[in-house]
């Protein structure tokens, strides 16, 4: 009976770790629209790479259209705010 109570109990503690995405902990719907606003841009990268700021998102090592690599970073509504070469 104890080994079921403990299991119960370490599934509700990870199930919040598993509704997570890439991307540093942000939430699954976060992650898919900056995906989307990527490929939109004919860029891409890997979601672990997108890290929250204060004011928005920072894309490391995107991967655009013709190979160019840069930094890019969006505001919370997932508009571009700057790019920098790499």
């Amino acid at each position: 009976m104890k080994s079921l109570i403990l299991s119960a109990a370490l599934v509700a503690l990870a199930a919040p770790a598993f509704a997570m995405s890439h991307g540093g902990g942000l939430p699954e719907e976060t992650v898919n629209a900056i995906m989307e606003k990527l490929a939109a841009m004919n860029c891409q990268m890997d979601p672990d790479d997108i890290e929250a700021e204060d004011e928005g998102y920072d894309l490391d090592d995107v991967i655009c259209e013709g190979g160019q690599q840069f930094d890019i970073l969006l505001d919370m509504d997932f508009n571009e705010v700057s790019r920098r070469a790499e």
